[in-house]
């Protein structure tokens, strides 16, 4: 029996991404960050929301995609993984959309430059859409994740 997954959609560039509104918590505008010394160039520094210090990370810094100029609708979606929150800047936040899981492939060894271990799938969408679903717990992983909370404290 296939299930729906709420996928929240974001794009980078081109391509569109998709990630499980439960582990979303919040998506909020660009704000200025304050950059951390010593931290790999994709953490972008933190930020201050609502009494909580936040991480954030430049998905495109990530996935070594060329870094773009922010923009009107550049959003930084704050998810929590792990039991830490992490916000990752997107150029946009498009849509919420429901994913049929069955509908979900296992990801080609590399996606727009993007390695497989990063990648839940690939899922298929209606209209010949191709919705590229993140494996959040590998984009953070664990070393990095460590790193981060050191930050925090």
């Amino acid at each position: 029996m296939a299930e729906e997954l709420k996928v929240i959609v974001f794009s980078l560039g081109e391509e569109e991404y998709g990630v499980e509104v439960d582990k979303v918590q919040t998506i909020e505008r660009m704000s200025p960050l304050t950059r951390v010394p010593k931290t790999p160039d994709f953490i972008k520094g933190v930020i201050n929301l609502r009494g909580v210090v936040v991480p954030v990370i430049d998905l495109r810094g990530r996935f070594n995609l060329p870094e773009t100029d922010h923009t009107e609708s550049t959003r930084i979606i704050i998810v929590a993984v792990n039991d830490i929150q992490v916000g990752m800047i997107v150029d946009a936040a498009n849509d919420v959309i429901d994913v049929d899981t069955d509908h979900i492939e296992d990801p080609p060894e590399v996606v727009g430059g993007i390695k497989a271990k990063y990648l839940r799938g690939v899922a298929k969408i209606g209209d010949g859409r191709l919705l590229i679903m993140l494996n959040l717990s590998e984009v953070l992983n664990k070393q990095e994740i460590i790193q981060l909370e050191k930050i925090e404290e």
